[in-house]
């Protein structure tokens, strides 16, 4: 799926490696620097509607505050990239196609001049990722970026709370919690802690983290999980989970022996809990309110059923709110559908499939067990959450999938002598008479 980077061994040294003329040296390490871009990029990815804060603050200010922290992120990750350097990625380049549907159905203007604004802002995030390619190795690094950004977000949450416990799990949104310093709604609260518990429970695995330290990172994301009560990023977090640490099992003894305590506790657990498991699960909700996802239903059906021209079912009706008659989408496929077309589905399956294909022929490794977590996550939650056709932290997930299953950049030698190898010496004819 990558192109590797080539690299140049050290002039006169033993074993050196000649490279290829026009070669360029692969930078030494990952400059810190890249994590603040990281952090804009999830910054940006917060999105500016959700929970009433306790310091009202207009949209118009979050707005600025998020697209300005794309733009710091775009010019910062060209500062560090100034000669251009990338990666072939075929997820950045499936990404990079699925402007073309995006532009051309928002050029019609038929939501507003939002659409091409929301086109430049998908642009600008594409743009900041193959700037970011360059550094993407197969290593942990952007990991651990990932964790602390989201880590951070979920300390506002945390903050929130200890402030204002009212304002923080409001009654219109059924006591469940929300941001009540940054508007961050339940699923997006749900969402982060369930992808950094993921990932530090496999780097625990991994034993490329102290217990301690991952402790200090799962407990809290567990409780802010479960006051979310949000259900698809339970269920994507233990599907995400098996899958990730099944893909161990034959390589790692930690794997078989959390997988098998996991087993027996969830086991033990639902004999015991089982009637406040189902409570929990159900939120008080009746279960025709549960059968029909919570009234997406009769919005997925009314947008399945609204006439479409041929333009629209090919190209969508442009990039919006990811709504349909004033109400939430609240999935990816169908938000996809709406507002790219099938030209935009098909591109996000690719994207998927492409992701999926290319770590099930990875050999077992741990950057591979956390991109299986990651890309089966948003697998799961596109069902009932929307954001893979736009810049969104789903699609900042896959794009630290897609960082985790890049080859190692390897030097690309030729086959001629270095200073320290003999050539060989051609024979020379020795002439009949000289042979006498």
């Amino acid at each position: 799926m990558d192109g590797n980077l080539k690299r140049g061994g050290l002039p006169g040294g033993p074993g050196t490696a000649v490279t290829r003329p026009g070669a360029e040296p692969r930078p030494a390490g990952t400059p810190k620097a890249v994590g603040i871009v990281w952090a804009l990029l999830g910054l940006n990815t917060l999105g500016s509607a959700g929970a009433k804060t306790i310091v009202p603050l207009p949209r118009s200010l979050i707005q600025m505050a998020t697209m300005g922290a794309l733009g710091a992120a775009f010019a910062l990750a060209l500062a560090l990239n100034l000669q251009l350097r990338i990666r072939a990625s075929a997820f950045v380049f499936l990404l990079t196609l699925l402007l073309v549907p995006s532009v051309i159905s928002s050029a019609n203007l038929e939501v507003g001049f939002g659409a091409l604004f929301r086109c430049a802002r998908l642009a600008l995030f594409v743009g900041t990722l193959w700037l970011l390619s360059r550094w993407w190795d197969g290593s942990l690094t952007f990991v651990r970026h990932h964790i602390r950004m989201y880590f951070a977000a979920l300390g506002t949450a945390a903050a929130g709370l200890a402030i204002s416990p009212g304002a923080a799990m409001p009654e219109y949104y059924g006591g469940r919690l929300v941001g009540a310093l940054w508007p961050l709604t339940p699923p997006q609260i749900g969402q982060y802690a369930a992808v950094i518990t993921g990932l530090t429970v496999l780097l625990v695995l991994g034993r490329r983290t102290t217990r301690g330290s991952a402790a200090m990172v799962i407990v809290p994301s567990l409780v802010l999980l479960a006051m979310t009560h949000t259900r698809t990023a339970t269920v994507g977090l233990l599907i995400g989970l098996v899958l990730a640490i099944g893909s161990l099992v034959l390589t790692s003894a930690a794997a078989r022996r959390f997988f098998v305590w996991a087993v027996l506790v969830a086991a033990v657990a639902a004999v015991v809990f089982a009637s406040a498991l189902q409570a929990w699960f159900l939120r008080g909700q009746s279960k025709e309110s549960f059968s029909n996802l919570t009234g997406r239903a009769k919005v997925w059906d009314a947008l399945l059923a609204a006439p479409r021209t041929t333009a629209e079912q090919a190209f969508g009706v442009g990039l919006g709110d990811k709504s349909f008659g004033g109400l939430p989408i609240d999935n990816s496929w169908l938000a996809v559908y709406n507002e790219q077309g099938l030209i935009g589905v098909t591109l996000v399956a690719a994207i998927i499939i492409v992701l999926a294909g290319v770590a099930l022929l990875r050999p077992p490794s741990l950057p591979r067990a956390c991109a299986i977590f990651l890309i089966s996550y948003v697998a799961i939650s596109s069902y009932t959450e929307a954001g893979l056709g736009d810049a969104s932290p789903y699609l900042l997930h896959l794009a630290l999938a897609a960082s985790l299953l890049a080859a190692p950049a390897t030097a690309a030698p030729l086959a001629r002598a270095t200073p320290f190898t003999t050539p060989a010496v051609p024979q020379r004819r020795i002439p009949r008479w000289a042979r006498r």
